[in-house]
């Protein structure tokens, strides 16, 4: 099996804010923290609100990933 391309699991074009998470989340990841609650900290230090502009949780990072990847989910 080969690597999915990105655009080839979205069934919507992301949002300015999924886009800004998303390289939020790579720059975190790059700075070298791995685990949940170095990227919760991460995102909160930069400054990422996280949904509903409150500061992450690792719970709520959580729910919010899960909840992405529900809305792009694609259909059979």
């Amino acid at each position: 099996m080969g690597y999915l391309a990105p655009i080839q699991a979205a069934v919507a074009e992301t949002t300015p804010w999924e886009t800004k998470l998303a390289g939020a989340i790579e720059e975190v990841f790059g700075g070298g923290r791995h685990d949940l609650p170095g990227l919760v900290e991460g995102l909160n230090e930069l400054g990422i609100p996280a949904p509903g502009g409150g500061p992450w949780t690792p719970e709520g990072f959580t729910t919010a990933i899960a909840e992405l990847a529900a809305a792009g989910k694609q259909e059979d």
